[in-house]
């Protein structure tokens, strides 16, 4: 991460406070993430609650989440001392300080971290089972990313290629090293528990390390020069050390195959081997982070570049539309992840000689490819530079790829094929996943009128509030909109004309009240957007000055009329799917019945039929003598 601040000279005292104020707090985040990640996943738990061995971890998670917590407030008064120039004691003037974390984006989002770290301190005390384990990992993740956000200058390369690598880097290697590190906390007897479920992960994390770190240095050092600087020194060396590093993972799963005493011992030895050349990587890591990468020839200035990373793009045209791509790496790096989690998925159904429709799998893989072509290939590029392309991504994400998304399945694809407990009284993986889609967040998620909430009404939340120009103004805020119009289309059409099951049968009369509803809703957004007469972007797209976009007002209502056309197709498609779901559950029921009457025929009991007029029969009998008496 870049903190340093052009010409300005460093104090040589709070450069090297940097680095090793760096090298702890990664150190205590990486651990800590590895006893959450170890809590969750890799012991033995029972019927979801932690046991004695994870309790026990609990007392190094606070120590560490402490000592991050420190480091992380340290840090702010560290990069403001840098990016000033000046000594650190001056740097604790309070007024520089209130300043930087509240008006400079860097300061925000180390603030940020430190905030997200103190909420994990305060809720170790809390957790309990699994799944609590499982979300304070999470907003552990996202504290330790925080800051990455704006580690890069745009005239470095692509923009999002470089922060969306760093990011998947980061939190591989988090999984990675902090897996490790827990693991070394361990008695031996856990470490055999969690060593086979770990060496899994710790492959996937390890390739992803070493596949995002290769295209944050292509990106970082994209010109022949900037090979020989200290700087690409650097990162070959950590680049060397990672490819040791998968080795003795793969001597680590070796010894794992032979499971007897030598075996263990052998793999042990290696593990803490492996763990201090990690600790390495990570000194070598906080010192990159505090290193200027080399400067490339001088670039003309250019406002898109300044803001989106990316350079102003030709006039659209559907040539364009399907040629320009600009690597989204961290999108990119989910879709992988989720591409390659559903094809081990079917492979194993395969295996088993179980049966996946090809249809499902073709609807997902339709998904993904319209999020890759919404986020990183031309309709992405576009719509960092015109609303009315925003829109037509929005519309994309939000409607089109969930549809294609629920349509395969994944949630059923995941329970017939995630691993079950390592005992008669564990959950496993797929026991958490089922537990959480039967917990009351689950329950109250999947309300029609939640996700009707969630899909249509955040559109005026975002849209007519300042919280739209906003987020345009940054790449956090960009993944942000991204994944939460993808998260609401999946809840609302899961709901609607989902596969995958729910915690809760919905009628569907129902689900046909609710599309209407959301028909009414999105038309009543786009004239809402169509009859604005200012802008409500913010001064975002005016202050990219594309010479091919015009009248910027004109391009917002043309927004709108997208938002109008498309926006009603998609739920005219889910009311033809409610209405084909309704018949064929309906040519289900009738044929259930059929057989129960047949069955029961072949029994010589009487229908349902039958069993009711005999019981009306007996009720009126019943009421006569009572009126003779």
């Amino acid at each position: 991460m870049n903190f340093l601040s052009g010409n300005l000279t460093v104090d040589p005292l709070v450069g090297a406070l940097g680095t090793l104020n760096k090298s702890i707090l990664f150190f205590s985040a990486l651990s800590l993430i590895g006893i959450l990640l170890a809590i969750s996943f890799l012991l033995i738990e029972k019927n979801g609650a932690l046991q004695e061995s994870a309790i026990k971890l609990k007392g190094f998670a606070r120590a560490l989440a402490c000592i991050w917590l420190v480091t992380s407030a340290f840090q702010i008064v560290l990069t403001l001392a840098n990016i000033l120039g000046t000594s650190l004691g001056q740097a604790f003037d309070s007024t520089s300080f209130w300043s930087f974390i509240s008006q400079v984006d860097l300061g925000k989002f180390l603030a940020a971290q430190t905030i997200l770290v103190a909420i994990v301190l305060a809720g170790l005390n809390y957790i309990r089972t699994v799944l609590s384990s499982a979300v304070f990992l999470i907003i552990s993740l996202l504290a330790l990313i925080a800051p990455v956000f704006q580690s890069h200058s745009p005239s470095g390369g692509s923009h999002s290629l470089a922060i969306g690598s760093l990011v998947i880097h980061v939190v591989a290697l988090a999984l990675w090293v902090g897996g490790i590190l827990a693991i070394c906390l361990l008695s031996n007897q856990d470490r055999k528990t969690a060593l086979p479920r770990f060496s899994v992960l710790a492959l996937w994390a390890a390739i992803a390390v070493l596949l995002s770190g290769v295209a944050n240095a292509w990106a970082r050092l994209d010109f022949s020069a900037a090979w020989s600087s200290r700087y690409a020194q650097i990162v070959i060396a950590k680049a060397i050390l990672t490819i040791l590093l998968i080795f003795l993972g793969y001597r680590n799963r070796s010894a794992l195959k032979t499971r007897n005493d030598e075996g263990w011992k052998l793999l042990f030895r290696l593990i803490f081997i492996e763990a201090t050349l990690m600790c390495v990587v990570v000194v070598l890591g906080s010192w990159l982070s505090n290193s200027t990468p080399p400067a490339g020839k001088e670039i003309a200035f250019s406002p898109a570049l300044s803001i989106v990373g990316y350079a102003t793009p030709g006039a659209p045209n559907l040539a364009r539309m399907f040629t320009l791509y600009n690597a989204d790496a961290l999108i990119i790096g989910i879709l992988v992840v989720l591409v390659a989690l559903y094809i081990k998925g079917v492979s194993i159904l395969k295996k088993r000689g179980d049966a996946w429709p090809v249809g499902r799998t073709i609807a997902f893989a339709c998904g993904v490819a319209l999020i890759d072509f919404a986020t990183s290939g031309g309709l992405g590029v576009y719509a960092l530079f015109s609303f009315e392309y925003h829109m037509l991504a929005h519309m994309v994400l939000g409607m089109l790829a969930p549809i294609g998304l629920v349509l395969g399945a994944p949630i059923t694809l995941a329970l017939r094929t995630l691993p079950q407990g390592r005992t008669p009284e564990e959950r496993g993986v797929r026991g958490t996943l089922i537990a959480f889609l039967h917990s009351r967040y689950s329950i109250i998620l999947t309300n029609p009128l939640t996700a009707l909430a969630l899909f249509d009404g955040s559109l005026f939340v975002l849209y007519f509030t300042n919280l739209f120009g906003n987020l345009m103004q940054s790449h956090a805020g960009h993944l942000f909109m991204t994944i939460h119009f993808l998260l609401a289309g999946f809840l609302f059409f899961h709901v609607i004309i989902g596969i995958d099951p729910n915690p809760r049968k919905i009628p569907h009369l129902v689900r046909i009240v609710i599309l209407f509803g959301a028909m009414s809703i999105h038309a009543f957004f786009a004239i809402a957007l169509l009859a604005t007469t200012s802008l409500i972007d913010g001064g975002y797209y005016g202050s990219l000055r594309t010479p091919w976009l015009g009248d910027l007002l004109a391009d917002q209502h043309a927004a709108g009329s997208i938002a109008w056309a498309m926006g009603e197709v998609p739920i005219i498609f889910a009311l033809i799917a409610t209405f084909i779901q309704w018949m064929r559950d309906d040519t289900r029921e009738a044929k259930r019945i059929d057989r129960n009457e047949a069955r029961m025929a072949a029994m010589g009991e009487p229908d349902d039929l039958a069993q009711y007029n005999n019981y009306l029969s007996q009720l009126q009998r019943r009421d006569q003598r009572e009126g003779n008496q």
